[in-house]
């Protein structure tokens, strides 16, 4: 989820060998290394883990898996390990969306009221389009104080779309709809709802089949209440996840975001100010980021996307129209996010959720594409793991388009 905005085939291992791989030139292994230098950096420096998997679209994928020595006690990361991707889910939701939509059983210029009356405030005025690019005018229900006990695990409670939607306040200030650009989860709850009552099968089921099961994606199923933790279909690992604790959180977020005394991520103390989030359910983001998969999954549901295998050529075209989203780093279009990068412009999507952070892009014609998963969200927003952290992103990027790493990226 974009919990970043709200508050506020051969593989190539990096590490295995002393020599390059067969058929991969010197300079390539030099820039894996480089890369993989970085990942540890990161992970030391407040990411706490990484996954990366770069795909440059030559069938020799580059995947790296580094940790702070002391998570190893709780997990030992690998490439292929299933984690919460978050909002990528919202591509996801919006692929659905937009392949009713290439049928005709859904509108863009649809109202919201049309399909979920009563249900939203204003529902008269928002259209699907407005819900899948976030002009919609509602604000978030993240922090909300209804809600924000279940965002921490402060409390358990499984909460259904409706309810969701039912404590959506307006935005602040207010903002009409079609007016601009502002990202709420509650956008993509309605969405959800609207496939649902659209084609008479449940997101899980829609999921499987116009998604996964056609694409292959094994390791790949949407979160349901009490069933996050492991995949008893595959056995894949799950990433443990991590966030501040309370004092740490606080001074984090000081400026940005004022929380409500003793409002903290609830789980085991770990090292550093450290709790450990993995129990936090994460169901309750269902359409808007529910989706646990792996970086292999995902980049090739992606890839799939942007290369034309999931829609029409027309829908692509809607769904790369874009609206301005500076909080993003460039443009949003319909559950896609455009953005500039020191080597060129991706698309793709983030997400975040308690002790989880991801970002996940191709390039234009989805031939390349690259994945960094970063075991927590909220502790990467102090300034030095921030700022590796983004290295880290940068480079990898850079790698998968074909260009070098930023000079201000050194492996170290």
């Amino acid at each position: 989820m974009a919990l970043a905005t709200c508050m506020g085939a051969a593989l190539v291992s990096c590490s295995d060998g002393p020599g390059p791989a067969a058929g991969q030139s010197v300079a390539n292994t030099a820039a894996d290394a480089s890369l993989a230098g970085l990942a540890q950096k990161a992970a030391d420096t407040g990411s706490l883990g990484v996954i990366v998997r770069v795909d440059s679209g030559d069938g020799k994928p580059v995947e790296i898996a580094r940790q702070a020595a002391w998570t190893k006690d709780d997990h030992r990361l690998a490439a292929d390990d299933q984690f919460r991707v978050g909002s990528n889910t919202k591509t996801l939701t919006a692929t659905l969306v937009l392949q009713q939509v290439a049928q005709q059983k859904i509108s863009l210029n649809d109202t919201v009221e049309k399909w979920l009356p009563g249900l939203v405030k204003g529902g008269e005025h928002i259209t699907v389009r407005m819900l899948l690019n976030h002009t919609s005018g509602l604000g978030d229900f993240l922090l909300t104080p209804q809600f924000l006990p279940s965002l921490t695990g402060q409390e358990k409670r499984t909460w259904t779309p409706r309810e969701l939607l039912a404590i959506t306040p307006e935005q602040d200030p207010p903002a009409e709809p079609g007016e601009k650009y502002s990202y709420s989860n509650a956008n993509y709850e309605a969405l959800g709802l609207i496939l649902e009552k659209a084609t008479g099968s449940s997101l899980t089921e829609l999921i499987k089949d116009k998604i996964t099961g056609p694409l292959g994606m094994k390791d790949s199923y949407l979160a349901t209440n009490g069933d996050w933790d492991t995949d008893e279909t595959t056995g894949k690992q799950h990433v443990t996840g991590y966030e501040p604790d309370a004092e740490r959180l606080r001074a984090i977020l000081s400026g940005t975001v004022d929380l409500p005394e003793g409002v903290g991520f609830a789980g085991p103390e770990r090292s550093g100010d450290n709790i450990d989030t993995s129990a936090i359910d994460p169901s309750w983001s269902w359409a808007a980021g529910g989706m646990v998969s792996t970086a292999q999954d995902w980049q090739r549901f992606l890839t799939a996307l942007m290369s034309g295998r999931l829609l029409p050529e027309a829908q692509m075209q809607q769904m790369r129209t874009t609206v301005d989203a500076p909080e993003e780093g460039g443009a949003y279009g319909l559950g896609l996010m455009k953005v500039d990068t020191p080597c060129g412009t991706v698309w793709g999507h983030t997400g975040g959720l308690p002790g989880y952070s991801s970002e996940i892009y191709t390039d234009a014609t989805g031939t390349r594409s690259v994945a960094v998963f970063t075991i927590t969200n909220f502790g990467i927003k102090e300034k030095k793991a921030a700022t590796t952290n983004k290295a880290l992103v940068d480079a990898a990027t850079c790698q998968m388009l074909g260009k070098p790493q930023p000079s201000h990226s050194p492996a170290g």
